[in-house]
């Protein structure tokens, strides 16, 4: 069966600082590096068919990073806005702590994890699962169904959304969903069910 790899981004600048990120280009750290080096020594024994990133930098030398620890650098890479993180709006690069003494906890909390609650001027999470899941189904998924192992290098909350469809998680419960940096997701694509069986970490 197909495989299909999850790839959330090695700690950038902006993580290290405990800032909001969201669609702001930062790079990765050092050790932003080092876990996409990781990443690709866990995946060392895996040969893909085609991988995609966002368009934001961390994004994509994290898949530069992996595939040079694979031995595919000649890997086709297709990049789109689509993978690209959620809009954090008047939070990005305000500093979390500060934001919670600001705003308080719980509404930080809710705009962070929520899926529905929306930072002012920015996106919530089901803004961004209505661009990645679209984009995912008219563009990844044919990739997969053609047989080929796809990997995909993008964000948290890209990513979380694409969780939440794969595995059928609710609203409700995809709060409680954390993507580590640089720790691949791995599943099984069945082409006769159209299924993902999540593989053992």
């Amino acid at each position: 069966m197909p495989l299909f790899v999850i790839v959330r981004h090695g700690q950038s600048q902006w993580n290290l600082e405990n800032r909001f990120t969201g669609n702001v280009d930062t790079p990765l750290t050092e050790l932003g590096r080092h876990e996409a080096r990781e990443a690709g020594i866990l995946l060392k024994d895996d040969r893909f068919g085609i991988g995609f990133t966002s368009e934001l930098q961390r994004a994509i030398e994290t898949m530069a990073i992996i595939l040079q620890e694979i031995g595919q650098t000649d890997l086709p890479i297709q990049r789109n806005a689509a993978l690209n993180e959620r809009m954090y709006g008047d939070l990005q690069g305000m500093n979390k702590d500060e934001a919670e003494q600001r705003f308080g906890a719980e509404q930080v909390f809710r705009w962070r994890r929520g899926f529905t609650d929306r930072p002012p001027h920015g996106e919530n999470l089901a803004d961004t699962y209505n661009r990645v899941i679209p984009y995912f189904e008219s563009t990844i998924l044919p990739c997969l169904q053609a047989g080929k192992n796809v990997l995909v290098a993008a964000h948290g909350n890209s990513l979380r959304t694409l969780v939440m469809k794969l595995e059928s998680i609710s609203p409700e419960d995809i709060e409680k969903v954390e993507l580590a940096t640089g720790i691949p997701r791995q599943y099984n694509f069945d082409p006769t069910t159209g299924s993902f069986d999540l593989l053992p970490k």
